[in-house]
């Protein structure tokens, strides 16, 4: 009892390597396997307090891609901004977290290999494949949209937050999946113009669309972003059709 206790309240430590799955596990771990494309990507995985509690349920998972400020070699770096700060902080959620790292500290996200990581940790959990959630901040945002285009038929919902958005991905996303964009208005990183046009072309497009764009907000607009309990609710709420 007092382990699986635990286990609902910290974040599961693990490595996973392109194409090679990832066993559940039912305390902390660090697994290691041999790889393709030499892709390492370590994370973290939450479980909700009930997972253990319930063995015939399946529960949603929702994919958190970091900023540029996070990447690199020490794991323990995710945990300063995002859901992985807030479950620290004791904040619990309804659906597993999935939060790899990028290892590549002046590199963008091989998103090839964090979809490769998503399949085997759904295949090794109870995860309903009709609720995946995807969701990150600056470089993690940029990310998000491309995984969007490259993967529109896997998630459920997604919230990006500051992220470079290429206007031409809006024709690739799935219509059928809600969207929710947050920025600051003196983001001095990536410009507000990004979400600005991207959203009006989203809209011009008769997408399910939020927009929250903060004033006076510099790059740092997750701080605000991820502290909206509407948009875990929001989220929680949202499940594929197909």
């Amino acid at each position: 009892m007092l382990i699986r206790q635990l286990i609902s309240h910290l974040l599961l430590l693990g490595t996973v390597f392109l194409f090679q799955a990832c066993s559940a596990q039912s305390h902390l771990v660090e697994d290691e396997a041999q790889t393709v494309t030499k892709e390492n990507l370590r994370y973290y995985l939450y479980y909700p307090e009930d997972y253990f509690d319930e063995p015939s349920k399946d529960f949603g998972l929702l994919l958190f891609l970091h900023g540029g400020g996070e990447s690199g070699r020490e794991l323990l770096h995710i945990k300063k901004n995002g859901p992985p700060k807030l479950l620290i902080e004791g904040k619990q959620f309804p659906f597993l977290i999935l939060a790899p790292q990028n290892p590549h500290e002046k590199m963008w996200w091989n998103t090839q290999a964090v979809n490769q990581l998503l399949d085997s940790v759904i295949d090794a959990n109870r995860v309903d494949k009709r609720r995946i959630y995807l969701t990150g901040l600056s470089r993690g945002g940029s990310a998000a949209w491309e995984m969007a285009t490259q993967y529109p038929d896997k998630f459920a919902a997604m919230a990006v937050v500051c992220g470079m958005a290429p206007v031409p991905y809006a024709h690739w996303i799935d219509r059928n999946m809600p969207i929710w964009v947050f920025h600051g208005d003196k983001d001095e990183i990536i410009d507000v113009e990004e979400s600005d046009k991207m959203v009006s072309k989203l809209k011009e497009m008769n997408y399910d669309v939020r927009y929250t764009r903060y004033q006076d907000v510099g790059h740092n607009a997750w701080d605000r972003a991820y502290t909206t309990d509407s948009l875990y609710t929001w989220m929680a709420k949202q499940k594929r059709i197909n």
